[in-house]
């Protein structure tokens, strides 16, 4: 087995393979109130040459007052066709940070039949750093058709969570941060109970990569088992709204674990319904038992 995800792309790939005719390169960054940076106007300001810009909340279904719900396929591919992508593409996506966001997208096109999506090592951050070229014109793609073949069994409902919760058939991990795992520090949105699912273990999603690239697959493996989700299992992934839960993803995926789907409404849902069980302090290995 490789020592790398072989869903990673380096900033020296990439760059070697700029202005190749099936290449295909998105900004999927997406930043929470408390990292104060503006994900347009960082686009607006300086991109990756022939990026396009994918904005996770305006690709969602708007049907739901829930923040950017997986989209209909037929939504889907209507947006991404206009941004010149065919599921048949080589994708490059790529956030600021560099395991944040793009993760997430990078599961919603390989979840909506993409066949050869790759997530950029080191972000934009990592790109500006090595003063790798930058444009600011915003590219205008001809229109192209993107052909869906949605994977339905990868995207988890409220319905289906609730079963999964209660009768343990899968293994549930939960990418937020310890202190909002476990209940004792407060959920940034407001009217959410805090705490975590009863079994859920937690995997706080900045363990999954360091200065913003993922770690090596010897490390991804041990930071999944030592927090003990067993990867000859079925695995849940959730967060606190479906964004974060993809660098769990990613990393599964990246181990061969390919047994894994996305709860989309995360404990946004979750946390937000009067009568889904919730527990508090850190998961136990009666939790795991119990599964």
């Amino acid at each position: 087995m490789p020592e790398h995800s072989p869903f990673i792309i380096s900033s020296e790939q990439l760059a070697a393979e700029l202005g190749s005719p099936e290449l295909r390169i998105v900004d999927a960054s997406f930043y929470l109130p408390a990292q104060k940076r503006d994900a347009d106007a960082e686009y607006a300001a300086g991109h990756i040459p022939g990026a396009v810009r994918f904005d996770h909340d305006k690709v969602a279904d708007h049907s739901t007052d829930l923040p950017h719900m997986v989209p209909s396929p037929e939504v889907f591919a209507d947006a991404v066709g206009r941004m010149g992508i065919r599921e048949t593409d080589r994708i490059v996506i790529y956030d600021g940070p560099g395991i944040f966001s793009a993760p997430r997208a990078w599961w919603l096109f390989r979840t909506m039949g993409a066949r050869s999506v790759f997530v950029l090592d080191g972000g934009l951050d990592g790109w500006k750093a090595e003063g790798r070229p930058l444009e600011t014109a915003v590219p205008r793609p001809q229109p192209v058709v993107f052909q869906p073949i949605f994977d339905a069994d990868r995207v988890i409902d409220i319905e289906s969570m609730r079963s999964i919760v209660e009768n343990g058939s899968r293994q549930v991990a939960d990418a937020r941060s310890p202190g909002r795992f476990s209940g004792t520090e407060a959920e940034p949105r407001q009217g959410l109970r805090s705490g975590h699912m009863p079994g859920a273990r937690n995997l706080p999603s900045g363990a999954f990569a360091q200065k913003g690239r993922l770690k090596p697959l010897s490390e991804l493996r041990t930071v999944i088992q030592e927090a003990g989700i067993d990867l000859d299992r079925p695995v849940v992934t959730s967060c606190g709204s479906g964004i974060t839960a993809a660098i769990i993803t990613l990393a599964l995926e990246s181990l061969g674990h390919s047994d894994n789907a996305l709860y989309d409404g995360s404990w946004t849902e979750w946390g937000a319904l009067p009568d889904t069980p919730i527990v508090t302090g850190p998961a136990s290995e009666k939790s795991v038992q119990d599964q």
